[in-house]
């Protein structure tokens, strides 16, 4: 896939690493509000083997409060020009407001990763204009909604037709789909059942014919089924990327890049032996 000038392959599986600059996200709200924070984070996210950092202005767990443009384009902007000016990587924008988005790709960033799935007025054109990769989520509701009634006559056929939807879509606004990744929105607007039956049927998504994403690091399908709170659900977020990884998973968005990068080379090693 191409990302502007830098292009990345799909035959192995790639890291995302997390970088949220809000005080509020649910797992490291503050701890990399600042500029300066935000870069060492990003360094040590790259140096262990991300290959794309995905950086996010605002909030979306469950019950979060909506930012304004400004705001979002403050806090994203000077994270992803310093990343950038001392990185040859790609910088995703984590981002549904297409003011963000033009502000972030101008500032450096060669990727847009929207829950919203460019569902928002004016995203779709604007995200087409840029010519950068896109990944589109699913969500049912809206952050401030989506856990308060979760409910799907099938969880996966109806997360899959949103998607394909939303492929043609894009296609149809001049998004070529080789520049489409998907992602089921593992915990947005989904029951604990909902995100394990993503998770078990996860492969279904491969007839998309685009790579899938899959996002679960330290998300509450881990603290609800092991009753750990945030700081302890490693373990049951490598054991969700490596069982998303045996379903075909392309990326893996993750906190913890280290130990996540080491499944990844395991999986790999499996892989290649005859």
């Amino acid at each position: 896939m191409q990302f502007k000038d830098k292009s990345l392959s799909f035959n192995q599986p790639q890291v995302m690493g997390i970088l949220n600059v809000t005080p509020n996200s649910f797992s490291d709200g503050g701890l990399f509000a600042d500029t300066e924070a935000a870069l060492a984070q990003a360094q040590k996210m790259l140096a262990a083997g991300a290959t794309i950092i995905d950086v996010g202005g605002e909030s979306t767990k469950p019950g979060a409060e909506p930012v304004d443009e400004a705001t979002e384009i403050a806090r994203v902007v000077p994270v992803i020009e310093a990343i950038v000016a001392q990185h040859d990587c790609i910088v995703s924008i984590d981002t549904s407001k297409p003011m963000v988005m033009k502000e972030a790709v101008n500032a450096g960033a060669r990727m847009i990763n929207d829950v919203c799935a460019l569902s928002a007025e004016g995203a779709l054109a604007t995200a087409a204009s840029l010519d950068v990769p896109v990944c589109l989520m699913h969500m049912q509701g809206t952050p401030r909604s989506m856990q308060e009634a979760p409910a799907y006559e099938s969880v996966v056929g109806e997360v899959y037709d949103f998607l394909a939807q939303r492929i043609q879509e894009c296609i149809a606004a001049g998004i070529p789909s080789d520049q489409i990744i998907v992602d089921p929105g593992f915990g947005f607007g989904k029951t604990l059942e909902h995100n394990y039956q993503l998770l078990k049927h996860f492969n279904k998504f491969q007839y998309l014919n685009v790579p899938v994403l899959a996002g679960m690091s330290r998300k509450s399908m881990i603290g609800q089924l092991l009753e750990k709170p945030v700081a302890e659900r490693l373990p049951g977020s490598l054991a969700c990327g490596l069982l998303a990884l045996t379903k075909g998973a392309s990326i893996l968005r993750v906190h913890d890049v280290a130990e996540t990068v080491d499944i990844v080379r395991v999986f790999n090693q499996m892989n290649a032996v005859q």
